[in-house]
């Protein structure tokens, strides 16, 4: 499958040292890039289709979690922003039921997709994941359904936005509130934005958009969808070494089974 069947070049040459600067530029100043029209009309209606076919096989869930994606400490007590529970709900593909010949898979393994994500992210190599479910994942979000406030393990997010919503469904998040590296949580800024008293920079996604986001010090959600239309998002997940695979646990939690 030819690159420039899935991309629109004309518009985003991935391929062209000025374009990856000024792409490089803006993610390291703002922690977010936004690439409207990024997939071409033919590539965002064969996800989508693939996306209706393969629907029944999405594992859907409602998990409850802390921001900090972590085991509670009971060193502070359950309403702390350390503990305090948020919800997400949501339906999942994983990798191995994407399509063979999906645009997503020729999209994913192509180096020069991968050159550009690279030099974005000052990565020396980008690799797959170890398993069989968590390279590429097709996410479904129902009328309620909600990503709740958290802080990502991974130092960059990859998605693809599919088919949006009526209403609702927006990103929301607030910059560099914590130091992971240093283990400065910033509880007092959490537990704002947890209120819903701290101010949040909102980002809305047409279908075809490429975002990437630096999400390990920026705590982000996706707020509940309030319309009919199911929001379809997809998720380009790499690792910075070959050979690793998402933790058991993890793979239970997010898929519902480990291969």
């Amino acid at each position: 499958m030819q690159l420039s069947s899935i991309i629109n070049l004309d518009k985003h040459p991935i391929g062209e040292a000025d374009y990856r600067k000024a792409c490089k530029k803006q993610i390291d100043e703002t922690g977010a890039l936004m690439l409207d029209g990024f997939l071409t009309d033919g590539a965002i209606e064969e996800i989508r289709a693939e996306g209706i076919r393969n629907q029944d096989e999405a594992y859907f869930c409602k998990q409850e979690h802390n921001v900090y994606l972590t085991p509670p400490d009971d060193a502070y007590p359950m309403d702390h922003p350390r503990n305090f529970n948020v919800i997400s709900t949501k339906g999942c593909i994983p990798d191995d039921v994407i399509e063979k010949n999906s645009p997503l898979r020729a999209l994913y393994n192509s180096e020069v997709f991968k050159g550009f994500l690279c030099e974005i992210f000052s990565e020396s190599g980008l690799y797959p994941y170890a398993d069989n479910v968590s390279s590429i994942n097709l996410h479904y979000a129902k009328t309620g359904q909600e990503l709740g406030w958290h802080f990502d393990n991974s130092s960059f997010a990859i998605t693809l936005m599919i088919q949006d919503t009526e209403k609702g469904g927006a990103f929301e998040y607030v910059a560099d509130v914590r130091d992971a590296d240093k283990g400065e949580m910033n509880f007092a800024q959490v537990g704002r934005v947890l209120k819903g008293d701290e101010p949040v920079k909102t980002l809305t996604a047409k279908p075809g958009t490429l975002s990437l986001f630096r999400g390990r010090n920026s705590i982000h959600r996706v707020a509940p969808n309030e319309g009919d239309r199911t929001r379809m998002l997809v998720v380009l997940a790499y690792n910075s070494e070959p050979g690793i695979a998402l933790s058991e646990n993890a793979r239970k939690t997010f898929y519902g089974r480990l291969d």
